[in-house]
């Protein structure tokens, strides 16, 4: 079992940036890949960035590429998303998601809680 915990968001004007943070519980962290979602309100979920269990390849929604920078540290059990050039309709509860094993899927085996973002025009 894996417990994810986010934090880091919060309010901002557009243009600001934010970094999520997501700490993992258990030792196997590095066993992990790794991802970020998000939930605006009345939409459904989206797929936002992902990243291997060793750190070495991203994967990005193409309307997130450039803004949005996924990052892990295995030391830490903690994976970041930066995200700069905060737009209103990134506004959204991002989540942080873990999938067992090397690369990234459409599988996620779990879910943190979510972190709000809110940001203001």
């Amino acid at each position: 079992q894996v417990q994810l915990v986010e934090s880091g968001g919060g309010l901002v004007q557009a243009g600001d940036s934010l970094r999520l943070s997501c700490v993992a519980s258990g030792r196997t962290f590095s066993s992990y890949a790794m991802g970020w979602f998000r939930q605006a309100p009345g939409k459904e979920r989206e797929f936002v960035a992902a990243i291997r269990s060793s750190g070495g390849t991203t994967y990005y929604a193409d309307s997130m590429k450039g803004r949005f920078t996924i990052s892990r540290d295995n030391a830490k059990n903690t994976v970041f998303l930066q995200m700069n050039s905060l737009k209103p309709e990134d506004t959204a509860v991002y989540y942080c998601a873990a999938r067992r094993g090397v690369t990234w899927n459409a599988r996620v085996d779990y879910w943190g809680q979510g972190t709000q973002v809110t940001v203001s025009s």
